[in-house]
């Protein structure tokens, strides 16, 4: 008997391997999954300028970055967008000025499409080998009013679904989805009943795992769980002898991984 609609995740012709170079780009969701990466060591760039909701800025933030990740992951939050209207420049954070100093609007579904198109050009250009995985951030966005954060996450869908039906370096990942479809109860919320609870970006996460992970790549997530909670470990005595000897034995299972991947890095 099955108690939920299960969201179908294909798997793509690629696998992220271990301790693969990674960009993160995104609303608060690609934060969410991006420390989960580098929790797993992977060497994984989460919004290094900050959270990004919009494609405009997604693209603002790869052209500034200078990164050349293998795989890239974008999460768009909203369509909407500020412009300063001094200059009419697209702005990625307001910093707390006043709104006067700007105007609002939605970008269409051939913008998103365009912003996102460019993005993927210019991270081509420093890595061919690039492979982008888009998804949609389940987070709605009250302010905008519920109707409204759906047609803005309508516009979101349809950009997304362009892409990767027009680029093959592009596939897409459906988050959006298994929130709204899989993870349908307010359990799975924080507070405020908006952003998924980590438990429920921990569920995600898991998913994403498991359908473009390498074998390889769960293989050194299970070596190097136990590590990683051995590293976290807070003891009573941090002074005993007991205890400099668990962590010279820990040590020391640390630096064989090291040499069996060769990426590793603590």
């Amino acid at each position: 008997m099955e108690l939920i609609t299960k969201v179908d995740i294909p798997k793509p012709d690629f696998a992220i391997g271990p301790n693969e170079r990674m960009l993160f780009v995104g609303s608060c969701f690609a934060e969410g999954i991006g420390q989960r990466a580098k929790d797993e060591k992977f060497r994984a760039v989460v919004n290094p300028f900050g959270v990004m909701y919009n494609p405009a800025s997604i693209l603002h933030t790869v052209e500034r970055c200078g990164e050349a990740p293998r795989v890239a992951l974008f999460t768009l939050g909203t369509n909407r967008v500020y412009r300063l209207r001094e200059t009419g420049e697209i702005v990625d954070n307001c910093r707390k000025r006043p709104q006067r100093l700007f105007s609002e609007e939605e970008l269409t579904v051939d913008e998103c499409y365009g912003y996102l198109r460019r993005a993927v050009d210019v991270l081509t250009v420093r890595n061919p080998e690039v492979r982008v995985v888009v998804t949609v951030s389940p987070i709605r966005y009250a302010k905008y009013g519920y109707h409204g954060s759906r047609l803005s996450k309508a516009v979101l869908l349809l950009a997304a679904d362009r892409l990767v039906c027009e680029d093959s370096r592009c596939v897409y990942f459906p988050a959006y989805e298994v929130m709204n479809d899989e993870l349908r109860d307010y359990r799975f919320y924080k507070p405020d009943m908006l952003h998924p609870s980590e438990q429920a970006v921990g569920y995600i996460w898991e998913l994403f795992a498991d359908a473009y992970f390498s074998t390889e790549a769960k293989r050194f997530i299970e070596e190097w769980r136990p590590l990683k909670e051995a590293l976290g470990h807070r003891p009573f005595n941090p002074e005993s002898e007991e205890y400099r000897e668990f962590m010279k034995k820990t040590v020391d299972k640390v630096a064989a991984l090291s040499k069996k991947y060769p990426n590793f890095a603590m």
